[in-house]
């Protein structure tokens, strides 16, 4: 097994300092680079930010359709403020290149299921059925 299979610290620790040294004009031994996983690795932080970027979106939603089915809560300007926080999140954590892979009803039908079937012993309000803002309004503005 390989470092990468059992200690990944040690693993990126050792090919970033190949890759530096490599990159720095240093011969290394191509078999010391661990190639495939290095690629692996690469693509999976793209993954990740997107992955962070979705979260922040069906957050801000959740939280702005709580505040809209519940607007009597005594949670509401919380759920408002989280919804802002969210919104700012989204909007430093956007890359253009993210916009080909957010589909916004996906997001919103999933913000929509996770509604609580009551808060404070009351049920919701009439939410919309379809998502009432888009990806750039959503990113720009902090609050619906």
């Amino acid at each position: 097994m390989s470092d990468y299979d059992n200690d990944i610290l040690v693993w990126s620790e050792r090919q970033g300092a190949l890759l530096r040294r490599r990159a720095a004009g240093e011969l290394v031994n191509d078999r010391e680079l661990d190639w495939p996983n290095i690629a692996d690795e690469i693509e999976s932080v793209g993954r990740s930010q997107l992955s962070a970027m979705r979260c922040y979106i069906v957050q801000a939603l959740s939280h702005d359709l709580k505040s809209e089915a519940w607007p009597r809560s005594q949670a509401t300007p919380r759920w408002r403020a989280e919804a802002v926080r969210f919104r700012q999140e989204a909007a430093e954590a956007f890359a253009p290149s993210m916009r080909q892979h957010i589909d916004m009803a996906k997001l919103y039908a999933l913000a929509v299921r996770r509604l609580p079937e009551t808060i404070d012993g009351q049920p919701p309000s009439s939410v919309p059925e379809k998502c009432p803002v888009t990806l750039d309004e959503l990113l720009t503005s902090e609050t619906p």
